[in-house]
């Protein structure tokens, strides 16, 4: 049966009370995995408030979070991470956030996470939601390491809206086929493809984003009490 709704979630912030990235390299950083910790926080601290502000692009964020993938073996980095759900991402899925997801999920509709964050980080993230499709930053990879740069076009900005219709031109699909669309996101950086569908869901808004909202009568919808990282 073809789906006739098609239901897009932004993760960090949105399914999740947290940033992925962020919490992922402030736990390579405090176990002493990601080079000298002062100066890991320190970056990682910076590209969040970059990233917050809209003043971040995708290349800058790939040269520190994708070099933490580069510095160790997929092996090392794969025991690490189920490490990261256990501690980091479970505790942190909330029931209103899987509820939301399973809704959908039941109702037929077409789901994926589309998310700047990269497929390394992401992926099992998805699958702990049972989003049963991924559109994140993919990391290149080569000869079995991660060589630290974006393969192809970046999850980010513009880029999500180029790879949801990339996905969905895989299939024969374009966005305006569905009879509805939606898209949940906290970030004014997810403008583009909030634009682009008939329902834009803004969830846990930014600031910046709730004023948008706010301006376009666009539904807000909160699915937590507080946020595990800082954004404004």
């Amino acid at each position: 049966m073809t789906s006739r709704r098609l239901a897009l979630f932004d993760l960090d912030h949105t399914l999740l009370p947290l940033d992925s990235d962020h919490q992922w390299a402030q736990y390579l950083a405090n176990s002493g995995r990601a080079g000298d910790p002062v100066e890991a926080l320190r970056r990682n601290e910076e590209l969040m408030d970059r990233y917050n502000a809209g003043d971040l692009t995708a290349q800058q964020a790939a040269e520190f979070m994708l070099g933490l993938l580069a510095a160790h073996p997929p092996h090392l980095l794969a025991v690490w991470h189920e490490d990261f759900m256990q501690r980091v991402i479970r505790p942190a899925m909330t029931d209103r956030a899987i509820e939301l997801v399973r809704q959908h999920l039941a109702a037929g509709d077409l789901c994926a996470v589309v998310t700047a964050t990269n497929s390394f980080v992401t992926a099992p993230i998805a699958r702990a939601f049972g989003v049963p499709h991924l559109i994140a930053t993919d990391p290149e990879y080569i000869a079995g390491r991660y060589t630290g740069k974006i393969l192809g076009t970046p999850s980010f900005k513009e880029g999500k809206v180029v790879r949801v219709n990339d996905w969905l031109s895989g299939m024969n699909k374009r966005i305006s086929d569905f009879e509805s669309s939606f898209f949940y996101s906290d970030s004014i950086n997810d403008l583009p493809l909030l634009d682009v569908v008939t329902h834009p869901i803004v969830t846990n808004p930014s600031p910046s984003l709730l004023a948008i909202a706010q301006q376009r009568n666009w539904p807000v919808l909160n699915l937590f009490t507080k946020l595990a990282d800082n954004k404004s």
